[in-house]
């Protein structure tokens, strides 16, 4: 089965075009040191929970928007072999000097697949 990282984040809506240029940046090098899939998803049917919720989880404020990415790999060893290569790509090294994401609020995990279809 395969593996994927989940990555949600709260995004300041004035820089929302800078998060997508930075998206596809990341898109591109995920993709370059081979993971299999690569996606970035804008919340738009997330409502506030009472106990807990998407924006709960990050905090999300007024000004924010929330984003989801993700990037599927053949295993955890492929994930951690690309994420290796993927943290030190000065491209990436670039984008974490000025995010339009809030990275301290970031939320992130590895997951293995239990059922996937497609």
């Amino acid at each position: 089965m395969a593996y994927v990282d989940a990555f949600v984040m709260p995004v300041l809506a004035r820089r929302e075009a800078d998060y997508r240029k930075w998206a596809e940046i990341a898109c591109t090098v995920w993709i370059e040191y081979g993971a299999l899939a690569y996606s970035e998803c804008r919340a738009e049917d997330v409502p506030e929970g009472k106990l807990t919720s998407w924006p709960m989880a990050v905090k999300l404020a007024a000004d924010e928007v929330l984003y989801l990415a993700f990037a599927t790999y053949r295993d955890r060893a492929h994930r951690d072999e690309v994420n290796a290569k993927v943290m030190t790509d000065p491209r990436v090294q670039g984008m974490m000097k000025d995010s339009p994401a809030n990275m301290q609020r970031m939320i992130w995990g590895g997951f293995a697949t239990v059922v996937t279809s497609g």
